[in-house]
């Protein structure tokens, strides 16, 4: 990071939007396991077809970008 003021009162501020950072980091891929460990098995059994599992990929990919949004406010 790079810190624009004289002074370094920024700095508890910035220490603050990392935690959060790295909980949304963490939450981000425990959302992306539990997918994958409960969507993986159903695609090998074959008992979703390949566009509901397109779908649903797609769907947990926007639950993960959503989730990551929320860091917005972080930065502020």
């Amino acid at each position: 990071m790079v810190f624009v003021q004289a002074s370094l009162m920024a700095l508890p501020r910035a220490v603050a939007a990392s935690r959060r950072t790295m909980a949304v980091v963490r939450q981000n891929f425990v959302l992306a396991i539990g997918y994958n460990v409960l969507a993986v098995p159903l695609a090998m059994a074959g008992m979703v077809t390949p566009l509901i599992a397109a779908a649903a990929m797609s769907i947990s990919s926007l639950i993960v970008i959503a989730n990551s949004l929320r860091l917005v406010r972080a930065a502020r």
